[in-house]
Formats: structure tokens, C-alpha cells, sequence
């Protein structure tokens, strides 16, 4: 396992706004130990910037995938190239 701190962009899209997919996202994410944030977009799509080692954004994109029971994940695209910053615990924002 590497303890390299990697951040990373995620826009997760199907039905993922309407039911309590930010709420269960951030209980995710504090229980990983990821810093970061998640919020709603207006087009429908929910974004998250997560920053962890490396093999803990693993599982934090695995639990993007999953979702909510009521969500729907249709894709979670991942962008690679956010470079790591210092960040605070996982919040939720408001949506953009």
C-alpha cells in the first residue's frame, strides 16, 4: 500500500441527487479518513474532490460507484490530474 497522497475530481452521474446521495457520501468518505467535499450540480450530476493515499481513493471511488440503495450510479468519471492540496475534513457544499 502506498501512503502517496493523491486527490482526485469525481462527477457521478444517473439518479444521484434526490435521494441522499451527498448525506451517505460524506458519512463514506469521514469513514475512510478522506478530506474533501461533494456537492450537487445543477445539471443533475453530483461532484466530489477526495484526497486520501493512493489505495484509500481506491475505495472511495469503489463507494462512488455504489451509491445510496435509492441511487442509480450511471458512471463516475475521474479526473486524474487535481493536483493534492491541503484540504480539511469531507464536507458537503452547496450545489453549484
Amino acid at each position: 500500500m502506498t501512503d502517496t497522497v493523491v486527490r482526485r475530481r469525481l462527477v457521478i452521474t444517473g439518479r444521484v441527487q434526490n435521494v441522499s446521495y451527498r448525506d451517505w457520501f460524506v458519512a463514506q468518505m469521514r469513514g475512510l479518513g478522506v478530506r474533501g467535499w461533494v456537492r450537487n450540480r445543477a445539471n443533475g450530476s453530483v461532484e466530489a474532490v477526495v484526497e486520501a493515499p493512493a489505495a484509500v481513493i481506491d475505495a472511495a471511488i469503489a463507494a462512488a460507484h455504489r451509491g445510496p440503495p435509492a441511487a442509480r450510479v450511471a458512471q463516475v468519471a475521474v479526473d486524474g490530474e487535481v493536483p493534492p492540496g491541503a484540504l480539511g475534513t469531507f464536507d458537503r457544499r452547496a450545489t453549484l
